[in-house]
């Protein structure tokens, strides 16, 4: 029924200003029209990720939004990280560290959170 549709990922931030800042200015993404006062509408490929205020912001704990970028992981990584993002680093099984990229088996991950916590990632998918 929903296989065809695109989904949009709403993440939770305290302040949008700040949020805006990281979104646009740090991940480069363009803000979509939208008539909402209390939230930013992004554009990310053919999708869309709502950022809206609330007071239940930075409460996930789990990953929010994955980014598939291919080969170019570590370059985006790089680059990122040229631009103040700090790269998380997480210890799990079969898992090895290479910079700020996880490996495993035939996958990469890089995890970054926003200014609100929001668990963001990169995978060479």
């Amino acid at each position: 029924m929903l296989g065809n549709i695109n989904a949009v990922a709403n993440l939770a931030v305290k302040n949008l200003g700040i949020a805006r800042r990281f979104y646009e200015d740090t991940l480069g993404l363009s803000p979509a029209d939208t008539d909402c006062e209390d939230m930013i509408a992004y554009r990310s490929g053919n999708t869309r990720i709502n950022v809206y205020q609330s007071s239940y912001a930075g409460t996930n704990q789990a990953t929010a939004v994955t980014w598939a970028v291919g080969d170019d992981i570590e370059r985006i990584v790089a680059a990122l990280k040229d631009r103040g993002v700090r790269f998380e680093h997480y210890d799990m099984p079969g898992t090895k560290l290479e910079g700020d990229v996880h490996v495993m088996d035939k996958m990469k991950v890089a995890w970054f959170k926003d200014p609100d916590g929001n668990i963001l990632n990169l995978v060479d998918e």
